[in-house]
């Protein structure tokens, strides 16, 4: 069912915040920190295997990696140019300007959007919806949800029962994506959905080396290249019939 990794990641932020609120702050920051390190791991492994399909997938014709790397430079150059990554901070910023009251600020509506922002804005969200949606796999919305179960524990511990709010959030933003995905499953061949993976891949490395603390990269700009990788994966094929 391609809402399943949706309902998974709404479940695991309701339980986590549920914990934080009861935990408070006494989760040792060190217990965090080595959950956080083994997820960022697992992410930077599953990063690798999506994207070395394109290498090693029967699917894959020669060249199609090169449509694939195009795809990464020409979209990040476009989310450099737009600033999706400093974009996304403003609109943190203009809701939390907008939900504040005078001097005092709301703290309901301060989890509930600092929540929304990080389980809603990043690449995982994205990729996972689509990978639930066109394939019915919901491995990239587990790792998803592991990892805002945990985050919503500290932000529910330091924010309060806002968090709570922030499951509604997830449930609109992953659903429409996977339920349009799964809508157009049909118009996409399995090339389409082989590049979109593997470009995927490439920006889940990016996911893992924030959460290793490794590189601070602005994963959001990269996002316009899971639109161009099957683009340029067409014309690649255009250039080989022209050329055969």
């Amino acid at each position: 069912m391609f809402l399943t990794g949706t309902l998974l990641n709404v479940a695991t932020v309701l339980i986590g915040a549920t914990v934080g609120l009861l935990l408070g702050a006494r989760m040792p920051a060190r217990m965090q920190e080595s959950l956080t390190t083994g997820l960022g791991l697992y992410t930077l492994v599953l990063g690798v295997s999506m994207a070395i399909r394109i290498f090693t997938d029967p699917e894959a014709d020669a060249g199609d990696n090169l449509a694939v790397l195009a795809a990464l430079l020409s979209g990040v150059a476009i989310g450099e140019l737009l600033g999706l990554h400093d974009r996304l901070e403003q609109l943190g910023g203009w809701f939390q300007r907008r939900l504040s009251r005078g001097d005092r600020r709301s703290r309901i509506s301060e989890g509930f959007v600092t929540a929304s922002l990080v389980f809603c804005v990043g690449p995982l969200t994205i990729l996972g919806s689509l990978d639930n949606g066109l394939r019915g796999d919901m491995t990239l919305l587990a790792v998803k949800s592991l990892l805002d179960g945990v985050g919503s524990i500290a932000f529910a511990a330091a924010l309060g029962p806002g968090v709570y709010l922030a499951a509604l959030t997830v449930l609109v933003v992953q659903g429409g994506i996977a339920a349009g995905a799964f809508l157009l499953r049909d118009a996409m061949d399995a090339a389409t959905i082989l590049a979109i993976s593997a470009t995927g891949g490439v920006i889940l490395l990016g996911v893992g080396l924030r959460l290793l603390e490794l590189k601070a990269i602005r994963v959001a700009n990269f996002l316009p290249a899971l639109i161009l990788a099957p683009l340029f994966v067409r014309l690649a094929d255009a250039v080989r019939a022209l050329l055969s």
